[in-house]
């Protein structure tokens, strides 16, 4: 099934770090497609629920540094 999630990321430094948290949710197993929005450090992740969850989308994030201060789920 396909999944959307969406985070608001307050620890980003600049666009590089979007850049690179961007290459990283990439490189996930069911990982889609991944978009961000530098201006209002914004990451929205487009996934297939038989590769990987949201959770573990989550922890990923949360493993690599980044403080995810809110997140949105949308089936597709």
């Amino acid at each position: 099934m396909l999944q959307s999630v969406y985070f608001q990321v307050q620890n980003v430094r600049d666009k590089h770090d979007l850049k690179q948290m961007k290459k990283g949710l990439d490189t996930l197993y069911g990982v889609l497609s991944v978009s961000v929005n530098p201006k209002e450090r914004k990451v929205g992740v487009d996934y297939d629920t038989t590769g990987i969850t949201g959770q573990q989308i989550t922890d990923y994030l949360h493993d690599k540094g980044y403080q995810i201060t809110g997140m949105r789920n949308i089936s597709v």
